[in-house]
């Protein structure tokens, strides 16, 4: 028998999950100025100045605070990127990225 060709193309279904989300934490200290981190609430993590402010001494009264939620490389990015610029600028700042639970 002879074999006929077909114009039919099979699809393949893909499932396409969101990505994880991860929180990126600010941590109080004693050394690292407010300015300082509002100025990295602006910079890094782009908040008004007034936001920044209202974020530093949230951070400042309560411990640590929330400054965003990202996904994994961009989370670890940005984390990343403040603690070089804190420790270039002599500043113990802390962060730290913790996975959002759903």
């Amino acid at each position: 028998m002879a074999q006929t060709k077909s114009n039919v193309k099979e699809r393949q279904r893909v499932d396409v999950k969101e990505p994880s989300m991860y929180n990126v934490v600010i941590h109080n200290d004693d050394v690292t100025t407010m300015d300082f981190v509002v100025m990295v609430l602006m910079n890094i993590f782009f908040y008004s100045e007034k936001d920044a402010t209202e974020l530093m001494l949230q951070v400042h009264n309560l411990g640590k605070a929330i400054v965003g939620t990202y996904t994994y490389d961009i989370a670890h990015s940005k984390v990343y990127i403040t603690t070089a610029l804190a420790q270039k600028n002599n500043f113990p700042l802390r962060l730290t990225v913790e996975s959002v639970t759903k």
